[in-house]
Parts: C-alpha cells; structure tokens; sequence
C-alpha cells in the first residue's frame, strides 16, 4: 500500500499524530471550510461533517495504488495526488496568509503548486528537476478534463509540452506519466466518467506530447463542450445555437473567451437553457467588473464602450459564486434553488442581445448580476447574481415553507415580488417526484384512447407526458401536442423527447386562452385528464380560487379550437351524490385524528365539517369525507400540495349542467360515467374503516368522471 494511505488510514483510526510527519495532509485535514465542486456531491448538509476534499485524494491513490506502473511513476505520481488538492486545505488564518502572500486560493491547482513549491523550496532549499515535474503536473492537474468539459482551452496545457521541449521529458515518457495521473483524477470523481472520457483523454494526452492541437479553434466546438452534458440530457444544443446566431453576431459577442478559463460553468449553469447560458457568458465577458481594492486604472476598457472589459492580465473567469448559491439542502439532498433560477429567468428574458453585449443591467430592483475581482487576485473576475435582501428572506421563506401549507402563499408572494402571474407558478417542491407519478398512471388514462377523435389532440397539462405518449404508441397516425403553463414541465418533457426521440410536441401555453396558441377549429380532440380540478383549484378568476367559473372558461376555450365533430374528453374528480349522505371514519392509525385537524385548518376549497364521536371516530358528510380522504391517501410528502387542490368540485349532475349552460345546445354529452378511482380502496386499507350514519360498513363512493363531448358538424365558433 503506498504510505500516503497507511497515513490516512492512520489519521481516520483516530492516530492524529501523523499529520504532523506530513504536510499535505495537515493542509487537507486543517480545513475550516469545504470548498468544492458541487457536482460532486449529493448533500451539502454532509459537508459540515465530512472531508469531500480528504475522500477524494484517498480515492485517487486508491487507484493509483492498484494500477500496474512502474515504482518511478506510482512514487512521482504519489506525491502529486496528495499535495494537488491542498489550496483547498488549511485554516482560515492559514489561508488568508497565504492570499496575502499571493497564494491564489481561488484556481485550485495553480493554488496547489505555489504551495508545493513553498514547501519543497522551505525544506530542501531548491527545487529540483523531479521537483518541476511534479510541480507541472500540480499545477496542470485536472486540465485534460477541463478541456474536454470546455472549461479551459488546450494552450493551458503548454506547460505539459514544455516538459518534452525542455527534453525533461520524452514524450512517451509524459504519456506514460499523463494517462495514469488522468485514471485517477476522473476515476476518482466517478468510474463512469472515466470510462465515458477514456478514449478522448488519451488522444489529447497523445497530442500534448506530441505538441500539436487536437481539434480546430472554433467557439462553437468549445461551446458544445460546455454544453456536453445538457445535450447527452436532451437539450436542443445546435438548433438554439442556429437559431441565436440568426440574433446576434456570437463569434464576436464570444471573442474574448477564446484566452479564458471558465471554472464551474457547467455546475452553475447546467439547469439554464441555451439562450440563458450564453447571455450569462456573454454578461460575464462584456459586464462591469466591480473592483475590490484595485486602482481605478486597472482592466482595459470595452471595445463596446460598456463598462470594462478584460485586460490581459485576467485569464479566468469563475462561477464559483453563482455554483454556491444556486443549491441548498433537503432532507439530505442537494437541490437546485429552483426560485432563485426563475427569478434568474425573468431577469435573462427581459435583456436582449445588444443588452447583454453591452453589459447593461436588467430592470428588476431585487435582482442584479455582479462581476467582482478581489483583490490581490487581478487574474480573475467573479460573476454571481446578487439578490436583494427582501428576495433573499422570501425565498428562504419559500424553502422553509416546502414544508408547511404556508408554501403556496410564500411562492405567490414570490411571484408578486419579480412581477410574474400569479396563476404561472411551478409545482417547485418535489417536481421530479410529481411527475413520475403523473407518469405511473398510464393504465389509468388508456380508457381515454377509446374515445379521442380525428388526427389533432391536445393534451392540457401533460404532467410527465404518459398521455402523449400512450397517444403516439397506439395511435401513430395521430399528432399530439401538450400544452402546460408550467417551465418546469415544458423543459422536463423537452429534454425527454429528444432523449427518447418522441413525436409529440409542447408548448408553453395558457388553457384558459387555447386561441392565441391554437387556430379556431384546427384541433380534433382536447383531453383533460385530471387537471381541471388543478385549474379550479389554482387559477384566480374574478379575483377568486375555487371558482366554478375557471372550468367553465377551460371548456370554453376548449370548445372555440374544436372542429366541426371534435371532443372534449374530461376525466377528473367529482362529488357523490346524494350530497347530503353522512359517512363515519374510524382511524386505524394514530396520527389520524391529528391528520383532519390540520386538514380542516389547511383546505381553502370549501369548509370541512366533522363531529367527533370518540378519539379515534368522527362524523362527516360524504364529500367532505372523500375530498379529505384523497389528501390523507397521498401521503405527507405530497400533503402540502394536495391540501391546496379541491378534487371532487361538481355532482355528475352539476357537470352535465355546467356543461350544457357553457357550451350550449349543439354540444352533445355523448359519454358521461363515474366510477371508483382503482387504488384508493387498497391505499386506504389498514389506515381507516368507512361506515354509514348507523355504524355499518360502507364502500368509498365514485370518485372519477369520465365525460366526452362532441362538438356539433357544422359549427366553428
């Protein structure tokens, strides 16, 4: 085993001693503050309690200790695994000493070398030639990856070539050096990556020895670089790209990257679209720097006349600031701050290119971009977006309110604040869980096919897109398109069906407004499979929520995009009737009682009334019942949605009604049934017994409607 591990492996079985024998080890197991790449890890909340830094340098050597190289590579490799990571070590007072001394903490591997030459000149005096080779490799660690990430351009590696030029290295010798130092840097991040990553590393490790440019110089192939791992996850990469280009003139906007490292693009801007990731770079390129400690004189001045632009001492830029914020912790996990990047959004979609070109700052009062340098670090500038302190509470508000009924209120305020409708928010919390179980339902809605109409169909609020799908595998003659007021679905179901080659289409839309989307009588069918419910319980028309007027609208903008013959087909929750029936519920479990409590307190729909008969019973008219009992079924990670949703808003009878006073005599109900939504009774049992106003066993009543209607020939309105 090599030494550093039995040193590490000593250091976690309690012997501190051995920090003191070696140096790196103290800097890594020294740090006060955890800084590293946030795409490496799955919970931030584990940071304050864990050493990310000390287990990756132990993983690197543990495969560096299993590959078959010669003693002279293991030994000289060795010691660059263990000290190349050490700018990421020390103290607090440590690290500003070292800052002060022009130690740069904030490029991690040049950071590293400077103290492995520190160090090496401190003890021995001079730096020898194995010392400069293993310093090169130190202070290159990690850019063969960056390079194929586009984070840094292929001439950072010159240093690597100079190895052979200054005949210190042959170049086989540096290939042989080169190829396992890589192994164990990408295989220490994930075994995957390193087999995804393999075969390209050793071609540009081949073109480093041999001094040449493994590919041409085009901004486009650095930004199919940056952009790998959102194209590998669907994203429309060259068609945005050609379609931007069309906009704006981004070879030029894009110049003065092509000198420039970028350090955590991709973990700060990997949720962004095309065009938000390239007006945040292009931001980034052409913005105001805002100076910390430098002379007014510094930086050269834009060639747009905008602010600064970048003199030739800066060679990096780093979204390190933006990575960091844009992620918090939720029961154990890393999330995206999904309210910070909307807000980011609406910011982005109100500049335009020439904005952007000129560094100009958006309209929002709570929200700004920033480019900074430090001071004493003139080589890099800093971008991030600084949100006011009354932003900053609210959505800190919102995370906390994630788990409380409190949380559409706070999302709302959210909303009001950057000026955005109110009616357009996303289902942020659990979004990702939301939409796999939209997508479990398939058997469910496959009774919809039976009665879809001609070659049109819409779906309103595709969830996560099983009914298109259904649709395009047993109807392939069929066009669906899905129309959602959600971003977060959209993009979902973007991204999947590049993935997976789909058919369908969607689009960003308002169900209430089909017309500006759609062409009166251009549609055949337009299903509603559970969503009116959504929009009676979401949407405030005549400046209330729960209005019978909002399904009415939805019909109606339905019914204005139907061809002569069309459909409307509804499947969604009702009430029983009679209304007036009483059912007793008798909890099984503890927490049962508790659970009504909170539930009568939380639902705004309609009040929901119970008498208590015992600590474990209560009495409750039937709708009031199974409306509560459709929550309690879901469970307590789905509860601070479900509680906002009324799910049964009308009787059969008051559908047909509706539907009639809407649309009029010429639309024709030609299918109206309810029916026992399958899974409630199973999900239910062992955790309540339902009973009649007399004590005796009673079954859950219909829960689900399914109602179609045709449009009459001859009509378009």
């Amino acid at each position: 085993m090599l030494r550093s591990l039995d040193a590490i492996t000593a250091y976690r079985a309690g012997d501190f001693s051995v920090v003191e024998k070696y140096a790196w080890l103290k800097l890594i197991v020294s740090a006060e503050e955890r800084i590293v790449n946030l795409e490496r890890i799955t919970s931030i909340g584990e940071l304050t309690q864990a050493n990310p830094v000390l287990d990756y340098v132990e993983k690197t050597l543990c495969i560096l200790d299993g590959l078959p190289v010669s003693f002279w590579i293991r030994e000289l490799l060795e010691e660059v695994l263990v000290w190349s990571e050490t700018a990421k070590g020390g103290t607090l007072r440590d690290r500003i000493r070292w800052q002060e001394s022009g130690v740069n903490l904030f490029v991690h591997n040049i950071g590293s070398g400077e103290l492995y030459a520190r160090y090496i000149q401190e003890r021995y005096g001079e730096m020898s030639l194995r010392h400069d080779i293993i310093d090169t490799l130190i202070m290159t660690h990690g850019l063969v990856g960056q390079y194929i990430r586009g984070e840094v351009v292929f001439q950072e590696n010159q240093s690597l070539t100079n190895l052979v030029k200054s005949r210190f290295l042959t170049p086989e010798e540096l290939v042989r050096l080169l190829l396992p130092l890589n192994r164990c840097i990408m295989g220490g991040v994930s075994e995957e990556l390193w087999s995804r990553v393999q075969d390209e590393t050793e071609e540009i490790i081949k073109a480093i020895a041999e001094g040449r440019d493994p590919e041409e110089r085009t901004y486009i192939k650095r930004l199919e670089r940056l952009r790998a791992g959102c194209i590998r996850k669907g994203e429309s990469f060259h068609s945005d790209l050609s379609r931007i280009e069309s906009e704006c003139d981004l070879s030029s906007a894009l110049a003065p990257l092509a000198d420039l490292t970028l350090w955590f693009v991709e973990a700060a801007l990997q949720d962004f679209s095309v065009d938000e990731f390239l007006k945040v770079l292009i931001l980034g390129l052409h913005g105001k720097i805002e100076l910390f400690g430098l002379t007014p004189n510094e930086g050269a001045e834009s060639s747009t006349g905008a602010g600064r632009s970048y003199g030739s001492p800066v060679r990096h830029l780093s979204f390190e600031p933006l990575m960091n914020d844009m992620y918090y912790d939720y029961k154990g996990i890393k999330k995206l701050n999904v309210y910070k990047k909307r807000m980011i959004e609406q910011y982005l979609s109100q500049m335009d290119w020439t904005s952007c070109l000129h560094g100009a700052a958006g309209s929002s009062p709570h929200l700004r971009h920033r480019l900074e340098q430090k001071a004493g670090l003139e080589d890099t500038v800093f971008f991030t977006f600084e949100f006011s302190p009354a932003a900053e509470k609210l959505i800190q508000f919102c995370i906390e309110a994630e788990k409380s009924p409190l949380y559409e209120k706070a999302v709302l305020m959210l909303f009001d604040l950057f000026g955005l409708r109110r009616d357009a928010y996303d289902r942020f919390h659990n979004e990702e869980t939301y939409l796999q179980d939209m997508n479990s339902s398939g058997d469910y809605k496959k009774v919809i096919l039976d009665y879809i109409a001609g070659s049109r169909v819409v779906d309103i609020g595709p969830g996560g897109g099983v009914m298109l799908d259904l649709i395009e595998e047993q109807m392939p003659e069929v066009r669906a398109v899905g129309i959602d007021i959600s971003s977060n679905v959209i993009e979902a179901l973007e991204k999947r069906k590049r993935l997976e080659g789909r058919g369908w289409e969607v689009v960003k839309g308002d169900a209430l407004n089909l017309r500006d989307y759609l062409e009166p009588g251009s549609v055949d069918t337009v299903i509603f499979s559970s969503i009116l419910h959504e929009l009676y319980s979401y949407i405030e028309l005549g400046g209330s929520r729960f209005n019978p007027s909002t399904v009415a609208a939805a019909l109606q903008s339905a019914y204005e995009v139907l061809s002569p013959g069309g459909r409307i087909i509804i499947r969604d929750g009702i009430m029983t009737e009679p209304k007036d029936q009483v059912r007793r519920i008798r909890f099984l479990e503890e927490e049962g009682m508790l659970w009504l409590a909170r539930y009568a307190d939380d639902f705004k729909g309609r009040k929901i009334a119970y008498q208590k008969l015992s600590d474990h019973e209560v009495s409750m008219p039937v709708n009031d019942a199974m409306e509560f009992l459709y929550t309690y079924t879901w469970g307590e990670e789905a509860y601070v949605h479900e509680v906002q949703e009324q799910f049964g808003y009308f009787t059969p009878t008051q559908y047909e009604s509706v539907i009639r006073e809407t649309l009029g005599s010429e639309a024709k109900i030609v299918v109206s049934r309810h029916f026992l939504q399958e899974g409630y009774t199973e999900a239910l049992s062992g955790r309540i017994q339902l009973m009649d106003e007399t004590g005796n066993p009673a079954s859950l009543p219909d829960s689900t409607c399914l109602i179609v209607i045709e449009k009459a020939r001859g009509i378009l309105i």
